[in-house]
């Protein structure tokens, strides 16, 4: 009996272990695909049949995205944009999140409302007054004017403000008696506590930034201006579309993220937890 009952739990796992694996293959499929096809010459990538390995590997595709291109004005637009948001947005939803928590002021039950109420509206839906503001201001084909209408992440105030509220009240009581202010109990007890969260929350931004696509294809209309996912929409040749030099220029796109993730894993699946704990 209990020998059947450890062939049917073998079983069982063997079955999910290969069902992960099916679906894991699925899911890389189409990059490994997209990375492959811009190794191959552009009458390979065309055939009507399939070919899961080049038969003349070449890199001019990438030498032309590289050269024929903007992609490194785009490459420092996005690192701009995405730096710039990530820092402020890092700052104020930590300043935020602790008054919430940690300070009593008048309407901060209301706030603290009003940022949870900021999830039911999608960022979608500003996209006209975000549009409309920027364009008033003359920021659009500007950094400041991609960076201001992408500040919005209520999600990184609630987790500062879960943070703060979990950190031991005789902290800031110890401070209080050392006649500290509310800046120096901020940036001397508190901020050193959540280095940790402050980088996975971060790099999640940071990745967030640089993958958005709507906002900079509305707001930067000159290719000078363009950030990456923007730009490499603009690579085509007058006599058609070139699938593997857009896919080359695809490639080099996703790769800084790339790179980021696989160096900060484990912040990256921190902070997303985080994320979709508050969202769930």
């Amino acid at each position: 009996m209990m020998g059947s009952r450890f062939q049917i739990t073998k079983l069982g796992a063997w079955l999910i272990t290969s069902l992960t694996v099916l679906i894991a293959l699925a899911w890389v499929f189409p990059l490994y695909w997209g990375v492959i096809s811009s190794l191959k010459p552009e009458d390979e990538v065309v055939r009507p049949y399939i070919e899961l390995w080049p038969q003349t590997l070449t890199f001019d595709h990438y030498y032309s995205a590289l050269t024929k291109s903007l992609i490194g004005l785009w490459y420092i637009n996005s690192l701009a944009t995405a730096v710039g948001v990530t820092v402020i947005t890092i700052f104020s939803s930590m300043l935020c999140g602790y008054a919430i928590s940690q300070l009593n002021f008048p309407g901060r039950r209301y706030l603290h409302i009003l940022i949870l109420a900021c999830f039911m509206v999608p960022t979608q839906t500003l996209i006209i007054n975000h549009f409309v503001l920027m364009a008033n201001m003359h920021l659009l084909n500007t950094w400041l004017g991609m960076i201001l209408p992408q500040l919005i992440y209520p999600v990184i105030i609630i987790i500062y403000k879960q943070f703060f509220d979990g950190v031991p009240k005789e902290f800031r009581e110890a401070a209080l008696m050392d006649n500290a202010s509310e800046w120096r109990i901020f940036y001397r007890v508190y901020m050193p506590m959540n280095w940790g969260i402050t980088t996975a929350l971060a790099i999640v931004v940071f990745i967030w930034t640089w993958n958005n696509f709507l906002w900079p294809f509305l707001a930067a209309t000159q290719n000078e201006t363009m950030t990456v996912p923007v730009g490499i929409t603009q690579v085509y040749n007058a006599f058609g579309v070139y699938y593997a030099r857009r896919l080359a220029a695809a490639v080099l796109a996703a790769l800084p993220v790339v790179l980021l993730y696989l160096f900060f894993q484990r912040q990256v699946t921190q902070a997303i937890t985080l994320s979709a704990g508050i969202k769930g």
